[in-house]
Order: structure tokens, then sequence, then C-alpha cells
């Protein structure tokens, strides 16, 4: 599931006056942008993919079927999902906790701008707490705002392990998957 943050955020629209609802769908465009745009780098680097938008765009991506992407990553293929849930008022992270049950995921990974979960914004409060590892329920009570509660709790009925760590930084992706670096690992206890 691919964000669209860097280009429109459909709540802080809403903040300013937008139409809640429309600027949501805005937002989700927003996501198959981005889609378009991996999609491009990662077919540049010789790997097969395939966007899959919850938002009908024939032209440009094919629609979301549970069973045509399982069959696209059984052939290898990266599936990058767009449009989040295709409704508003749902977030990305939700939406992306929603495939990753509907994928039978091991784990739900979420890039984000620092390198795992804070007691507050550690770019706006400089001795905010880091966590290695929380319980679902912790990030709930404490209101951690790491994801949205509907995600962390679709991920806590399904049991999905979620990591979260920094997307800039150069070679996180790959050495998280190794289980290496600074990340915060979200599981049933903690």
């Amino acid at each position: 599931m691919i964000g669209g943050g860097n280009i429109f955020r459909g709540v802080a629209a809403a903040a300013k006056g937008m139409d809640r609802a429309q600027g949501d769908y805005a937002g989700m465009l927003a996501t198959v942008i981005n889609a378009l745009m991996m999609q491009n780098a990662l077919e540049r680097a010789g790997i097969d993919t395939r966007v899959m938008s919850a938002i009908q765009m024939s032209s440009i991506a094919e629609p979301y079927i549970r069973r045509r992407a399982v069959r696209h990553m059984e052939k290898g293929r990266v599936v990058i999902f767009a449009a989040g849930t295709g409704n508003p008022f749902f977030t990305t992270d939700t939406a992306a906790a929603l495939r990753a049950n509907e994928m039978e995921c091991d784990v739900l990974l979420k890039g984000t701008q620092v390198d795992g979960v804070y007691s507050a914004d550690p770019r706006r409060v400089p001795d905010a707490e880091r966590y290695d590892e929380l319980s679902y329920m912790d990030v709930l009570s404490r209101d951690l705002n790491v994801m949205d509660a509907t995600a962390i709790s679709l991920a806590r009925e399904n049991r999905l392990p979620i990591i979260v760590f920094n997307i800039h930084a150069p070679g996180s992706f790959a050495t998280v998957m190794r289980g290496e670096g600074r990340f915060t690992r979200i599981i049933e206890t903690a």
C-alpha cells in the first residue's frame, strides 16, 4: 500500500474547510500518482510490477481484486496497492492493514519519517522516548499515533506484527528485512 501524503493530505485539507470526503478522494488520487512513480522506478530496476487501485482507473491500473493480486504475487510480481480502501474516512494505514491481512502477509512494514515509535514526535520533542517493542494495546492506550486506531486494531485482531522504520535512511528497507537496524516492533504482547 502506498500513501500520497507527500502530494496531498485529505485530513489537512478538511481542517482548512474542504469537504472531508472530497479531500479523502483527492488523497486517494495522490496515492495513485505515487504508485505509478514507484512502478516506474521498480520496473527500471528490472522488477516486474502491477499497480492495483481500489478506485477504477482501467487505463493506468488494474482494479483491486484479491484473487488477482494473490496470483500476481505467486508469479513473483510486486503488487503496488493504491487508492487506499477506495472509501473516504479510512487512512492508507488502515488500507495497508486490510490488504496485508487479505494477502496473508507475515508482517506489515510501516515506512515513516523516523526510526520507530516514540512517545512524541522526536522532531519536535527532543527527549521523546523511543520504543524497541510495543504491544498493540500499548500503542492504543498511550495514543502513540504511529498508525490510526483502526489499523492497529485490525492488525491486533489478526495477530499481524507491525515493523515501523525510517524509510528515508539509506538501505533501511533491506536492513529491516534482515531483522537488523533501528525499528520498532508492534506485536501481541511486548
